[in-house]
């Protein structure tokens, strides 16, 4: 007799324990392979549920490696806008929670792996593209309330700004030439903030 559990098959509303069982086994299996080697067949397989449950909760392959990525936390960043009070605090706030990815293998080879499918995919690029633009959303955020509160020039570009802010982390995860760590937080917002006061205009 087979010890292996019988595929649940699920039905329009979710069943939680099956649900659940997907995620962890999505991101079990990223941790294993990364996300080129994950299919919806070994996650089901893995999770003990039916290939058309997946799809069902679903879509596509991305849909269910973000979802995996975010589960467990309230939002796809995992923090909300800080308010420090500066904001070198409010940066060095958000890149720590960012550079947390480092230390995380599953979201590492997850948004690796969503990344280079967003370029050969643009129909699977939604999920990731979205948690991207979560991200830059905070950082502008927090940089628009430093030029309400003086400590950035009106002048600024905030676009440019964020670029220069998220830039590090994308480059860093991309070529993994250097560690993404929480310590460097602090140390890389100065950074950024040092010339973006260079930048103030004189007089």
């Amino acid at each position: 007799m087979s010890t292996n559990p019988a595929p649940r098959t699920g039905g329009r509303l979710r069943n939680e324990e099956a649900h659940h069982s997907v995620l962890e086994a999505t991101a079990a299996l990223l941790a294993e392979n990364g996300y080129g080697a994950l299919t919806i067949e070994g996650v089901a397989k893995r999770a003990h549920v039916a290939k058309s449950t997946v799809y069902r909760w679903w879509k596509s392959k991305p849909e269910l490696v973000m979802d995996a990525y975010t589960h467990g936390r309230t939002t796809g960043t995992g923090t909300g806008t800080p308010d420090t009070g500066t904001l070198a605090g409010d940066l060095t706030t958000l890149l720590s929670h960012l550079y947390a990815v480092g230390d995380d293998p599953v979201r590492t080879r997850a948004l690796t792996g969503l990344m280079a499918e967003a370029q050969l995919d643009p129909a699977s690029a939604a999920p990731f593209r979205a948690w991207a633009q979560e991200w830059r959303d905070l950082v502008t955020t927090v940089l628009a309330r430093a030029v309400t509160r003086e400590e950035l020039p009106a002048a600024t570009d905030l676009d440019h700004a964020a670029d220069l802010v998220l830039g590090p982390f994308w480059y860093r995860l991309l070529t993994a030439h250097a560690p993404l760590t929480p310590a460097d937080a602090e140390t890389h917002a100065a950074t950024v903030l040092r010339g973006l006061a260079a930048a103030r205009p004189v007089g």
